[in-house]
């Protein structure tokens, strides 16, 4: 499915969203940050193949409860993204992302399933499976991530915010940093960047994961066309914009 570009929608909503701030209510900012918490901790797991539904992943974060007959580790990939979710936010205060950020998204995220490779860039060769891309060899990891770092200032004020969020994560995935885990700390480091910038945490839902693939796909292998890519994170910003001032209007 090909997808046209949102921002213009996007810019639409948060001007709708504009009154609403600053938020100044600890309820509605408590709850907010739960939903979203909530929301894309499950999603983000899920299009990995996690097997927690939303409730259940509601209930391992915030009552600390295991859920019988789920893999242990589903649990940990729950509890870790939770604690992943609270470093976005800090990382979101500044205007700046560091090398030791992403590792540290990383770390948070898989510290419970592997201590020795949470935040750590791989030391094999790996491939994706559903895919004919490639990622670098261990030995390119480290350059090309300073490279990486280098290129975000100057992106940073080239694009806008929302294709900048989506080459922050499309840059990670295809650098493929770690031995696992790595969309997951892409679509928080995405967050990050969207955060930064005054827009809503964004979530890409489970329903839409062959489309997130594929517009993934695109743009690694043939003509590396990343627009299709852009085009569908704007529209996963759009609807969980759009989401989120239905919050706001029911909250405020």
């Amino acid at each position: 499915m090909d997808y046209k570009n949102r921002i213009a929608d996007i810019e639409q909503l948060n001007r709708e969203i504009e009154p609403f701030r600053p938020i100044s209510n600890p309820s509605v900012l408590r709850q907010l940050k739960a939903y979203f918490r909530i929301g894309l901790t499950y999603a983000s797991n899920a299009l990995e193949g996690n097997s927690l539904t939303e409730t259940e992943t509601k209930i391992v974060i915030e009552e600390g409860i295991t859920i019988g007959g789920k893999p242990l580790r589903d649990h940990f990939e729950a509890i870790g993204h939770s604690e992943a979710y609270d470093f976005v936010y800090k990382v979101a205060k500044r205007d700046s992302i560091t090398e030791n950020d992403i590792r540290k998204l990383h770390r948070f995220f898989y510290y419970r399933i592997d201590a020795t490779n949470a935040g750590t860039y791989r030391r094999e060769k790996i491939i994706i499976t559903g895919t004919e891309y490639i990622p670098p060899p261990p030995n390119e990891i480290s350059e090309s991530m300073k490279v990486f770092i280098e290129e975000i200032a100057r992106k940073r004020s080239t694009i806008h915010p929302v294709e900048f969020s989506a080459w922050l994560h499309l840059k990670l995935v295809t650098i493929h940093p770690f031995i696992d885990g790595n969309g997951r700390t892409a679509r928080l480091l995405m967050n990050v960047g969207l955060m930064q910038t005054g827009y809503v945490m964004s979530i890409i839902p489970p329903v839409l994961r062959n489309d997130y693939l594929t517009s993934l796909r695109l743009a690694q292998t043939g003509q590396k066309d990343q627009r299709r890519f852009i085009n569908f994170i704007t529209n996963v910003v759009y609807e969980s914009t759009k989401d989120y001032l239905r919050l706001l209007r029911s909250l405020l």
